[in-house]
């Protein structure tokens, strides 16, 4: 859901890492595999940009043959689908409060992708949403 391609670029002896989905998502790596490392938390820091300016979330592209794609952390995904969620139905964080019977700083911090949330909070906020959260282990 939130596999979004990388482009992997050698730079001056290290690999630069971008995301054509998410500019704001830059990062690198001494090599390939650290530069896909530090491109998790690229990501998430590029969409917490999105998700604090209210804003919708970049549709990921289709990769190319080949292409490598990075997703965010599974707490961060159901963050971000549960951010989704409420965008796509027009409801602002007051009005899930409300129906979460949550203070407002409750839900900022439920969208807050460094804040370490517990995902009954997450599908509690799901529900009232009328989704579900589900974690697949592959």
């Amino acid at each position: 859901m939130f596999d979004y391609p990388v482009i992997l670029t050698p730079d001056d002896g290290a690999v630069l890492v971008t995301f054509p989905d998410v500019p704001e998502a830059i990062t690198q790596g001494e090599d390939e595999e650290e530069a896909l490392m530090y491109a998790v938390e690229a990501l998430e820091v590029g969409l917490s940009f999105y998700v604090d300016d209210r804003k919708k979330l970049p549709t990921p592209s289709q990769p190319q043959p080949g292409q490598k794609t990075v997703r965010p952390s599974a707490l961060e995904c159901a963050k971000l689908g549960v951010y989704q969620a409420m965008m796509e139905q027009g409801i602002r964080k007051a009005e899930l409060a409300r129906r979460l019977n949550w203070h407002v700083p409750q839900v900022d911090r439920l969208f807050d992708l460094r804040h370490a949330s517990k995902f009954d909070q997450l599908q509690k906020a799901a529900a009232v949403l009328g989704k579900k959260l589900v974690l697949n282990v592959e």
